[in-house]
């Protein structure tokens, strides 16, 4: 088992490095410019789209009745977002890159919002019409974009593989830790119980704890927030001295060599993107959803998305751990995270962060799985593959419970290499019908319009949810 993971580690090593790196910067930098930096002109049109409150474009009031509005997806997609990736990523970024991570971490989601725009954009423009609401993401604008069935496919077996399984492996191994650490409970244990809750839910009684995670995870994440915000301001003397260290260790001026800073580079892009999801293809699925009136309103909120999530709700959590002063003390995921906490306020602290920690990756447990879920039903209208599905994801839970935290990030960080390049290849091919679509929502919104799209415009696209 220590030569597979071995070979994980070497594979995702080398796909970073050498081409998942260079190429999520370069779409970064490249689609920031060719979009006129539409992340940093346009912050105040981001805020007014969430207020939901446009025209829907949906004139069919049984329909408009069951759709789901600009503000809910992007409530979807954020839920998606927040998770362990703002508590575990966060903290195994700064143990291994050390504290310049988190710069570079800001960094790439100030650029990566703007790729975060162009999926959105084209997961609305490609989106499908189903019985109640639209449904979408990569795999369909592959297939109805670039006439590329084959493409979706091997995007759609990409998020499986990745969402369905090693992402599952990161929850469980975070639930495990935080719990077998406050509690004192035997992991084993632990992940089989995981295990068996994971396969209540998506077995049946689904709906009931989804609305459940939909009102106790943002209530959660809003506690996070305030807690996060007392610390810093108890140790407020302390924040210059921390924003030094953040700067002077992103560019290796505290390190002997260079090398450090290549780490924390890495660390930070790859963590970052663990939880914003900017380029990876995930989050296009949910802005698929929305019923609105222009695809370039969810481009726009889903660039505000990554603010949130990695310049608000991960800062938050490299500030409560650079602050303690324990980020050095060789501990890794949500339990450096639990450290720090019980740093700031005793046991309290990590008796709190261990239910966040509970509720944010249970919840993304079942949201990762209706991700392949969703990705099965569009390579197969068979039942026999989701329902085998639904075990291997039960299983993967218990298993992910029992490997080592660098074990698992090997396996998501060589999955979610994959399925970044597909994506960006396709996004790529397909960017210059976002960029039509941004100078048309603009000239719309200068004319004083709020501004709609019909399939007249584009032709020669197959659009048929803009009818």
């Amino acid at each position: 088992m220590d030569s597979f993971f071995l070979l994980i580690d070497t594979a995702q090593h080398y796909l970073w490095t050498y081409v998942v790196l260079a190429l999520l910067v370069g779409c970064s930098f490249y689609f920031t410019w060719r979009l006129g930096g539409v992340q940093f002109c346009h912050v105040g049109e981001m805020f007014r789209q969430l207020k939901g409150s446009g025209s829907t474009g949906q004139t069919d009031p049984s329909r408009r009745k069951h759709s789901v509005n600009s503000f809910q997806a992007f409530a979807i997609s954020l839920a998606s977002r927040v998770g362990t990736g703002n508590l575990a990523g966060v903290a195994s970024a700064i143990a291994v890159g050390g504290p310049g991570a988190v710069f570079w971490m800001w960094v790439m989601a100030l650029l990566a919002s703007a790729t975060a725009f162009m999926e959105a954009t084209l997961a609305q423009l490609f989106k499908r019409r189903g019985e109640d609401s639209f449904y979408g993401g990569p795999a369909y604008y592959m297939q109805h974009g670039l006439h590329s069935r084959w493409m979706g496919i091997l995007f759609g077996v990409g998020i499986i593989v990745t969402f369905g399984m090693a992402n599952q492996m990161i929850q469980s191994r975070t639930i495990c830790d935080a719990v077998s650490v406050a509690l004192g409970w035997n992991e084993v244990w632990v992940a089989l119980a995981l295990m068996g809750m994971t396969m209540a839910v998506i077995f049946g009684g689904v709906h009931r704890i989804s609305r459940f995670s939909a009102v106790v995870v943002p209530v959660m994440a809003v506690g996070y927030l305030v807690l996060s915000i007392y610390i810093l301001a108890a140790n407020i003397q302390q924040v210059p001295a921390m924003f030094a260290l953040i700067v002077k260790s992103a560019f290796g001026l505290r390190q002997a060599g260079g090398a450090v800073v290549g780490v924390a580079v890495m660390q930070g892009v790859k963590r970052g993107l663990f939880s914003n999801e900017a380029g990876e293809g995930s989050a296009p699925h949910a802005a698929a959803t929305a019923t609105i009136s222009h695809p370039v309103k969810q481009g726009l909120l889903q660039s505000l998305g990554v603010f949130v999530d990695t310049l608000v709700i991960c800062s938050c959590t490299a500030f409560v751990i650079l602050l303690s002063g324990l980020y050095d003390n060789g501990e890794d995921g949500s339990i450096l995270t639990g450290s720090a906490m019980h740093f700031h306020l005793g046991a309290f602290g990590r008796w709190y962060l261990t239910l966040i920690v509970f509720l944010f990756a249970f919840s993304t447990i079942i949201g990762n799985y209706f991700y392949g879920e969703s990705n099965i039903r569009f390579i197969t209208r068979r039942r026999w593959p989701i329902q085998a599905f639904r075990v291997v994801s039960a299983l993967t839970v218990f298993f992910g419970g029992l490997v080592t935290l660098s074990q698992a990030w090997s396996a998501i960080d060589l999955m979610m290499a994959v399925i970044v390049i597909i994506n960006l290849i396709a996004v790529l091919r397909l960017a210059r019908y976002v960029y039509r679509l941004k100078d048309d929502y603009f000239r719309q919104r200068r004319e004083g319009r709020d501004p709609t799209f019909s399939r007249e415009q584009l032709p020669e696209l197959d659009l048929e949810a803009w009818e």
